[in-house]
């Protein structure tokens, strides 16, 4: 048993350290390439043939409407503030309704003279400081709507730019969160919108488009005695945002249904969105070569539904591509053989 522990045991050792020494040399020499030995024959990686179809290149129309969901909203207020440093004298206005440019409020304030130098008839000066120039400023009304609120007291200090009042439209708009990819499709937006309240008038024209970072509420201040969850969202994103018009019976509060038009693509190239990689200006798709082998190749593209894509340049009618874009390989690759396992660990 000394023998075993002393002789054999050590040996067996060595002899697995040799192996695993030869496996890392072969290893070496073969690059990490999985191709047993040989170089790599390109940059690109190889891919599985999942049997997808060729299909022509044809020829039709892609209308890029892009629908969303939405809500109609009421207009935020627009603040009042002091154009002027001084005392508010008189107020101008009362909460209601007012119209734009109407006075609102009257500030007064002291503007120093430069001294006045008096020379007598015997050459004497004297000096004589003016009383102050008495000066008046309106702060008139910025919008037409209702001034719901006018938070200043006469004889109130105010600086340039405090705010006191606020005016409400009165007005309402249709806001729609959007999705990244509705955001691609909406890289030059319409100035207006067709907009569809469920149960309420006729699809109406919502003008004044503008696509942007929502309305953020006023921030609350945290409340210390519950703890922060970083996992949770903060908001963001973009957001659609176009005006009702005036008179249409809609409310804030009611669901919407946005449809922005952003162009129109009449007989043009167009292939399945599946068969190209990529959805914006550039992408790839793969021409079936008189071999029979899908060859990758560049293409520009334009606008697309959803389902087809309008192909600007780098195919010709009729070409045969593929209808699916083709899946990366990923099987592992036998170190030592270069060929694919495609089994388990026993074959």
């Amino acid at each position: 048993m000394g023998t075993v522990r002393t002789i054999v045991f050590p040996a067996l050792r060595l002899l697995v350290w040799a192996v695993i020494a030869a496996a890392l040399v072969v290893l070496a020499f073969r690059g990490g390439s999985g191709l047993g030995g040989e170089p790599a024959a390109g940059p690109g990686p190889s891919f599985v043939d999942t049997g997808s179809p060729p299909i022509p290149v044809g020829r039709g129309t892609v209308s890029n409407t892009v629908t969303v969901a939405g809500t109609v909203v009421a207009d935020p207020s627009v603040p009042v503030k002091a154009t002027a440093a001084g005392e508010v004298s008189t107020l101008l206005a009362e909460p209601g309704p007012v119209t734009a440019g109407q006075p609102l409020v009257e500030i007064r304030w002291e503007e120093e003279r430069d001294p006045v130098t008096e020379t007598d008839a015997e050459g004497n000066q004297t000096v004589t400081q003016p009383k102050p120039r008495i000066r008046y400023a309106t702060v008139a009304a910025p919008i037409a709507g209702t001034l719901t609120s006018l938070d200043v007291l006469k004889a109130q200090l105010v600086s340039v730019g405090d705010r006191i009042g606020s005016i409400s439209p009165g007005t309402l708009s249709v806001t729609a969160s959007l999705t990244q990819a509705e955001q691609f499709r909406l890289l030059r937006p319409p100035a207006a919108a067709e907009v569809e309240v469920q149960g309420g008038p006729a699809p109406f024209t919502c003008t004044g488009l503008v696509l942007g970072a929502p309305a953020s509420a006023p921030a609350e201040e945290p409340d210390p005695a519950m703890p922060v969850d970083p996992s949770m969202p903060t908001g963001g994103g973009t957001s659609a945002r176009c005006s009702v018009p005036p008179g249409t019976a809609v409310f804030a509060g009611m669901g919407a249904t946005m449809a922005i038009q952003a162009g129109l693509a009449e007989n043009v190239l167009v292939v399945p969105v599946t068969a190209v990689q990529g959805s914006v200006q550039t992408g790839n798709v793969w021409v079936v070569g008189e071999d029979g082998e899908p060859v990758e190749r560049p293409v520009s593209l334009g606008l697309t539904d959803g389902e087809l894509i309008e192909i600007k340049d780098g195919l010709a009618e009729g070409e045969q591509i593929l209808q699916f874009v083709p899946v990366p390989d990923d099987t592992p690759v036998d170190p030592f053989t270069g060929e694919p396992m495609t089994g388990g660990p026993f074959g």
